[in-house]
């Protein structure tokens, strides 16, 4: 097994310019993974930014879920973000938290049972209230046990808060 990074936080707190530039420190020539599912054209320019901001220097790869058929021994790589590729099993598996949970904690033990260095980027979305919105409860429990599940795999942690990061573990 690989080393395991977590880097969580709230939306725009600086959770993936930190990991880039993490990734970069680890590695002239990292691995960058997208997990996004482009719903809209406002979600296309936000991965648009996020593209521009990285060089050539990167490989880029998309992959919705099946992260598992991805092979990039003694690479670093980036995966941005949990929280995006929990949703692609929250849809896929029609809002069953157990079942999604399960297939997510499937794919990433067997993706980070290779030999190279993981940064997992997730969104620290349960600290605010509880939602009135029954389907936003259920997404915010399944992205918290995953968080959970990651982070008890994870050799560092590390919390962003207004573009500063916390290291936790």
């Amino acid at each position: 097994m690989g080393r395991i990074i977590l880097i969580t936080g709230g939306q725009r707190s600086g959770k993936s310019t930190y990991a880039e530039q993490m990734a970069l420190k680890l590695s002239p020539q990292p691995v960058y993974v997208a997990t996004a599912h482009i719903w809209d054209d406002e979600f296309r320019e936000r991965v648009r930014i996020h593209q521009k901001r990285r060089g050539p220097e990167w490989t880029n790869l998309e992959k919705e879920r099946q992260l598992s058929q991805l092979q990039l021994p003694g690479r670093v790589i980036l995966i941005d973000c949990v929280t995006l590729w929990a949703t692609n099993f929250f849809f896929d598996f029609q809002s069953d938290v157990e079942r999604s949970l399960q297939a997510l904690k499937h794919e990433f033990d067997a993706f980070t049972a290779q030999e190279a260095t993981f940064i997992f980027v997730t969104n620290e979305i349960g600290a605010g209230g509880v939602s009135e919105n029954g389907i936003q409860r259920k997404f915010t429990d399944l992205l918290g046990w995953a968080n959970q599940y990651i982070a008890s795999k994870a050799e560092e942690v590390y919390w962003m808060v207004s573009g500063i990061p916390v290291k936790i573990k």
